[in-house]
């Protein structure tokens, strides 16, 4: 990888320990779903993995369903909960600034399955309040079910999973909690969020990401409790207690496993680096760049990423003029069909829409070094003043 790649939240690269223990595994043959002995043998690795993985995320290993990423295992908890709802609940409710993978999948669901979304929304750190959460589950008709990010990937903002998780136990509500921006960088617990909730009913299904903690594009999971009820939305041959149909990736399963174990081994010393690397960063852009406004909560945060309103010049300007640097940062906006669109999760934060496209979202990996983030704090105040003519 040449230049200086500051943005680990899109994706982090492949972990050379997880490249050989993913190769190594792709040297065995067998399907898992063979009664011989090399698919039998298959079984048995994709087992193990699936055991240690379910270690780290605090679950029962029949819980993981493993899946090709992150944005497949939201839709397979959101659509499976809603097809699965109780009778009379229509009702969804998700928090502003949610990731698009469930906005998209809701606005489906309202679109052509009659859903109705029940916004819930944020403070001014871009948190969702337990309380607000709880408010918005018990306003209206019979919620169907709800869903909430762990950390924000745009501010990096960590919310009360517990709290929210706890709001919809007493809801008598099945939760899913999307936990891809926070695993590796944050507790992640099932267990303990779920503790004491009723079944089919609090957190049910959570999802994670491989590629975002160092795993191959391709490789996801989504923890589902055994209380919950879901319907599958790929059938034939239900491999994965009937919610996943398909054969299923021994090489992925066991490179999955192993980031999250490093990730998770190595969480405590690098939060601690990376926070020191956010401060050296926010203290140069303090006095050379006094104008970025530091979006999202200053202390409940994932250490790694900084997201910067910059007033007066676009995003994808400054996008384009560090990547000319050899600096390569996101606008932490959606861009579909090659369009850069407003940050929502900005506007959400009661910021305008030409300012919630004057934001760039920065964020730090294992492999980023002093040494990149001055190569920023170098090229930034230059690209700003180019743009705004100060």
């Amino acid at each position: 990888m040449t230049g200086v790649y500051l943005d680990h939240a899109a994706t982090t690269p492949l972990r050379p320990e997880v490249r050989d223990a993913w190769l190594a595994a792709q040297d065995n043959v067998g399907n898992a779903s063979s009664i011989h002995g090399a698919g039998q043998r298959a079984r048995r690795v994709l087992e193990e993995a699936r055991e240690r993985l379910a270690a780290v995320l605090g679950c029962q290993a029949i819980e993981v369903v493993l899946t090709s990423g992150g944005t497949e295992s939201v839709s397979l908890a959101l659509q499976g909960l809603w097809r699965r709802r109780p009778a009379g609940a229509s009702r969804i409710v998700l928090p502003d600034g949610e990731h698009h993978a469930t906005l998209d999948t809701v606005e489906w669901l309202v679109a052509h399955e009659g859903a109705q979304a029940s916004p819930v929304p944020l403070d001014g750190f871009g948190r969702v309040r337990a309380a607000d959460f709880a408010a918005t589950l018990h306003g209206g008709a019979g919620a169907a079910l709800a869903t909430a990010l762990v950390a924000a990937n745009e501010t990096g903002t960590l919310n009360d999973a517990a709290g929210i998780a706890g709001a919809a136990a007493a809801a008598g509500v099945p939760l899913h909690l999307d936990a891809v921006a926070a695993l590796g960088h944050a507790p992640v617990d099932f267990a303990a969020w779920r503790r004491d909730a009723p079944a089919g009913a609090g957190l049910v299904a959570m999802s994670v990401s491989g590629h975002k903690i160092g795993a191959p594009v391709g490789t996801g999971a989504l923890v589902v409790s055994r209380t919950a009820a879901l319907e599958p939305i790929v059938h034939g041959g239900g491999q994965q207690r009937g919610l996943r149909s398909g054969t299923q990736d021994v090489a992925g399963a066991v490179a999955l496993a192993v980031a999250a174990e490093l990730a998770e081994a190595e969480r405590a010393a690098e939060t601690e680096r990376l926070w020191a690397l956010r401060e050296r960063l926010l203290a140069r852009l303090a006095a050379e760049l006094p104008e970025a406004v530091v979006l999202g909560h200053p202390e409940s945060r994932l250490p790694g990423t900084v997201h910067l309103h910059l007033p007066g010049a676009a995003g994808e300007s400054l996008l384009f003029l560090l990547d000319e640097r050899g600096v390569s940062v996101s606008t932490g906006s959606a861009c579909q069909a090659g369009v850069a669109e407003p940050s929502h999760v900005v506007m959400a934060l009661g910021y305008s829409e030409a300012e919630a496209r004057q934001v760039l979202r920065v964020s730090m990996g294992r492999t980023t070094t002093e040494a990149d983030v001055d190569a920023l704090a170098d090229a930034l105040p230059a690209a700003y003043a180019r743009l705004t003519r100060r």
